[in-house]
Parts: C-alpha cells; structure tokens; sequence
C-alpha cells in the first residue's frame, strides 16, 4: 500500500468541505441539502463514483466553484469521497444538512486553511486517511484573544 498527501485548491474566500458517501444520488442529495440551507449559495459539488463507469459525478450553482471541486475531487481520487467548494457562505451553514443526507458516511474537514488530504492507494483503490487543516497551536488564548474571538463572531453574525 502507498500513502500519499494531495494538497488542496482553495481560493481565498472559500471553504471547502470533503466528506465520504455511498450512493451515486449524493450529488442531488448534497445539491438539495446547500440550497435548502443557504438560498442563493454559490458552490459546487464533486463526487468520486467508487463503480461501474466511476465517472466524477459534479453539480452546483457556480461554474467556478464546479471546476475547482473537480480538480480537487480528481485529485484526491478516493471512491465515494466528495468534496463541495463555497464561495459566498460557511460550511457551518450547511453542515448539518449534509451530515443528514442519508447516504453521507462522514465528513473529513470543512475548511478555508490550506488543507492536505492523506490517502491511502492499492492497485484500482484509493481511500481517504485523514486531513491535515490549517497549522498547530502555538500558544493558549489570554483574556484578550477571548474577547477578540467574541467580538468577531458578533461581527459575522453568529453570537449576540
């Protein structure tokens, strides 16, 4: 077996979320839970079909956002992975919906950091290890970095 690191497009302003399914309807699936969530969401969504004629399946609202999902789904090449790109809304925003489709497995990350995927490869196959997101701690918040923290998720809307 050979493990591999892919890294990952992800243009400044945008999130990415990669996550494993089971079912060739995920992208209809993933599409509907995005846009039940956020009306007038721009993203796209690209799935690995794991058989029969495994083509990469792909979807969205913003052909930018289609294009990049497919680079980085080919990329990573995992059967059954999917990864979604988002450009004007937080995978907080979706998340939830697209963990309740019921053919999604799991999700690995929802990011905008730049984001590494660890894959696995045997002959024909090829799996998703883990993700690496972002860059480690350096230090543990003081006060000030708490009030910051509040301060900006008042901001973006997210905290009263």
């Amino acid at each position: 077996m050979d493990i591999g690191l892919i890294s990952l497009e992800i243009p400044e302003n945008c999130n990415l979320i990669i996550g494993q399914s089971h079912f060739i309807k995920t992208v209809e699936d993933v599409y509907e839970a995005i846009v039940g969530s956020v009306p007038g969401a721009k993203f796209g969504i690209a799935f690995c079909e794991a058989s029969g004629a495994r083509l990469l399946r792909t979807d969205g609202t913003d052909e930018e956002m289609i294009k990049i999902a497919e680079r980085n789904a080919l990329e990573i090449g995992a059967g059954h992975s999917f990864v979604v790109m988002l450009a004007n809304c937080y995978p907080i925003n979706v998340l939830n919906a697209i963990k309740s489709v019921p053919e999604v497995c799991s999700i690995f990350c929802a990011t905008a950091n730049k984001a590494q995927v660890v894959v696995a490869s045997e002959g024909e196959q090829r799996g998703i290890l883990g993700v690496l997101d972002g860059e480690k701690p350096i230090a543990v918040e003081k006060e000030s970095d708490k009030n910051w923290r509040k301060d900006f998720l008042i901001k973006i809307g997210y905290k009263r």
